[in-house]
């Protein structure tokens, strides 16, 4: 027993020190456990309070709590929490690589002294012999280990040195552990009890569901657009958004900034110093928002952080979990956004290929759960909960997801499961999902003739009526989060039938499932949160009214001059005028496509007629909407502008910038529709003679369209090439639009 304590002096504590007047859901419990001198495991969701598990039997046990944690941030930021509590600053303290030696003398002093009640430690630390010694020189009250998943190559953020860990204890003395993680599968936390040598401990373990947190996975178009746009949408409040480089933090971070949005990178590139400082200034909310790869955020107690957005899908859904848990911590709104695009899951099986088969095997299986959960159309919260070994009725889910808000239509699978079982059952369960979906649909891989499943009787009954593999993947992973089979992670994902699942073939009934979201098509489910200020929906959400007026503008400005309408402004700049309504010069420069030439020499009547539209139709504008570009750093448009004004050569500037002529084209073209005017006929005048020139010229007058390719067409590819139809493209818009 660490201390004799009652539950009045427990409450007491808990008033005097922490200022709070109750516990949360087990802490009472947990408390207790392990101030009765029990082993405790804790597994407890993001801010449903595990700090204060160990802080407070710290605080009230004699001697000094060792907390082993994996970040120095987290530390930092745990240590000066605890000392905000109380008027003596040697309570808590830190060891760790970022101490210098004086720093060191001084900690090692206070836990000497008895003044210290909680002493944080890396684990790397924790390993050093000096301070193995250091260790049996003062009374340790316990071990709690915080982030204890670390332990687990199943978990989504091992880290060898966590094995180390209970050699270590044993050699400090006998004192009860406490393990405590934000996400543990049944599996991992199997495997923290075994390395841990806890399988006898006290296990408590609270529901994983964070009902005040909504679910949202959007398919992966125009992302960083977007992401500005969101946060626009959500200004003023604080969030987190997740990128899987540090190249795309540093590139979001920039484009926020340029947007007018406080915001700062956060990854392991940048100094220490630095880290901290923006740690702080977004504790601080002098920064709203943070870009950060996954090492920001751990055991950050930030409670409003109101959204969470994923610019790349997780490696895992325990990080996936743990990242988005980041958000509403205080029981208030907590959005989750993430970009999905299957692309991503194939790009980190790329990363893996070095590593280890059997680290391979994991990582696949914990992307391919991933895969799963940003695919399924059922109720998010219920496949999130279910991998975390939780039982969960979706109508509790309280529309909370994407896919219950807008759910997508069912259908009855009371046969397509019994088959499903059947098959299962037939190979023996000794297969993964990729293999029954092949014996369902016929598909005569090597495995199936290994096994020689051609010959079973389920063979190839799954593909009347057009279905498919993406129709069966649908309905095995909704048949394993219903319970009718489960998933051996042990043995590769091999697929079992349950108890639900045999009861269910003697007796069939009534199941409705749905299909899966194809993110890889141009589906695009609404969501409340793609309104933006006028009420309408981003995409192809144009004022359909204003945008035929702009059309019907285009062609009579182009009549006037003679002109081909696509030489005025293209259809996707009417399509975003019609959705920003720029009313101001400097607006319409901003729209795509349009720039400060070519603003200079048609805008005025567009801005007139936008303007007496707005006003006539009393319209809100989206004016925070509209999205400003980083600066391009390389510089290569200035450099091409200012070398065509020098009048080089098209094939040396291309070999100095080691592009090909095609590639400098189109980035010529970029120039020239976006308003500015260029003069190539140097070049022009080098490669072709006036004739030609002539030719192609009247071609753009007279056509609808400035495609090359219809060009080509009409004047014959055997008279005319691809290039010269290109810089006659660019002389004729340069000439008559800018």
């Amino acid at each position: 027993m660490i201390a004799e304590v009652e539950t009045h002096e427990i409450l007491e504590t808990l008033k005097n020190f922490f200022g709070f007047d109750g516990f949360k859901g087990n802490q009472e419990k947990i408390i207790k456990s392990l101030l009765a001198g029990k082993d405790t495991f804790v597994i407890m969701p993001t801010g449903g309070g595990k700090s204060l598990c160990y802080q407070l039997p710290a605080i009230l046990s004699e001697g000094t709590a060792i907390v082993v944690s994996p970040l120095i941030a987290l530390m930092k930021n745990q240590v000066d929490a605890i000392r905000g509590f109380s008027n003596e600053n040697g309570i808590a303290h830190f060891l760790n690589s970022s101490l210098n030696k004086s720093d060191i003398m001084q900690v090692k002093k206070d836990v000497l002294s008895g003044k210290t009640k909680l002493l944080y430690i890396a684990p790397e630390t924790l390993t050093k012999e000096d301070n193995i010694t250091f260790f049996k020189e003062f009374k340790i009250s316990f071990f709690a280990i915080d982030e204890a998943h670390c332990i687990s190559e199943w978990g989504h953020d091992f880290r060898p040195e966590y094995r180390r860990l209970r050699p270590i204890i044993d050699a400090v003395g006998g004192v009860p552990v406490m393990a405590l993680t934000a996400t543990a599968t049944p599996k991992v936390q199997q495997d923290i009890q075994k390395n841990l040598g806890m399988l006898a401990a006290n296990l408590y373990k609270s529901s994983f569901n964070r009902d005040n947190l909504y679910y949202d996975v959007r398919a992966k178009h125009n992302v960083n657009k977007e992401i500005i746009k969101y946060v626009k949408q959500n200004a003023g409040k604080s969030g987190i958004i997740y990128c899987l480089s540090r190249k795309k933090v540093e590139e979001i971070s920039e484009a926020l900034k340029v947007n007018g949005i406080k915001a700062a990178p956060y990854h392991a590139g940048l100094d220490a110093k630095e880290r901290a400082k923006t740690q702080d200034m977004f504790l601080m909310e002098e920064l709203n928002v943070i870009v950060a790869t996954i090492a920001f955020g751990m055991g950050i107690d930030k409670p409003d952080v109101r959204f969470v957005i994923h610019h790349d899908i997780p490696k895992s859904l325990e990080g996936y979990y743990q990242e988005t848990g980041r958000a509403g911590r205080d029981g208030g709104e907590g959005k989750c956004v993430t970009f999905y695009s299957y692309d991503d899951i194939i790009k980190l099986e790329k990363f893996m290929k070095d590593k280890p088969v059997a680290e391979q095997e994991i990582g696949k299986q914990m992307l391919s759960e991933t895969a799963s959960f940003a695919e399924t159309s059922s109720c998010r919260r219920k496949f999130l909960l279910h991998y975390f070994g939780e039982e969960f009725d979706e109508v509790k889910c309280n529309a909370m997801c994407d896919n219950c808000r807008h759910p997508k239509q069912k259908f009855e699978a009371m046969d397509d499961i019994a088959l499903a079982l059947e098959c299962v059952q037939e190979i023996k369960e000794k297969h993964k999902i990729k293999d029954v979906i092949n014996v369902l649909t016929g598909n005569l891989t090597a495995t199936a003739k290994t096994y020689k499943h051609n010959k079973i009787e389920t063979w190839g009954k799954g593909i009347e009526d057009d279905k498919d593999d993406k129709y069966w993947q649908a309905v095995l992973r909704q048949t394993i989060v219903n319970g009718f089979l489960s998933k051996d992670i042990e043995n590769y994902g091999l697929l079992r039938l349950t108890d639900k699942g045999r009861l269910f073939l003697k007796k069939p009934y009534s199941v409705k499932f749905t299909l899966d979201h194809d993110y890889n098509s141009t589906e695009k489910d609404g969501s409340d949160d793609d309104i933006t200020m006028n009420g309408k929906g981003n995409g192809a959400a144009s004022d359909e009214v204003l945008f035929a007026m702009l059309k019907d503008l285009v062609k009579k400005t182009a009549k006037a001059k003679g002109l081909p309408p696509y030489v005025i402004f293209q259809e996707p700049s009417l399509e975003e005028m019609a959705i920003q309504y720029p009313i101001t010069m400097d607006e319409m420069v901003k729209i795509s496509g349009v720039g400060t030439g070519k603003a200079a020499k048609y805008g005025k009547p567009f801005i007139d007629l936008i303007k007496k539209y707005v006003e006539d139709n009393d319209i809100e504008r989206p004016v925070d909407m509209v999205i400003k570009s980083v600066v391009n750093k390389s510089g290569l448009k200035v450099y091409i502008i200012q070398n065509i004004d020098r009048r080089i050569g098209l094939k040396e500037m291309a070999r100095s910038k080691n592009l090909t002529i095609p590639n400098l084209l189109t980035e010529i073209e970029t120039i020239v529709e976006s308003g500015t005017k260029v003069n190539i006929n140097y070049y022009i005048d080098d490669i072709m003679d006036e004739e030609k020139q002539d030719e192609i010229m009247e071609y753009f007058k007279e056509s609808e369209s400035d495609s090359v390719e219809a060009a080509l067409k009409e004047l014959g590819e055997n008279d005319y090439t691809e290039e010269e139809i290109r810089v006659m493209r660019i002389k004729f818009l340069s000439d008559y639009g800018n």
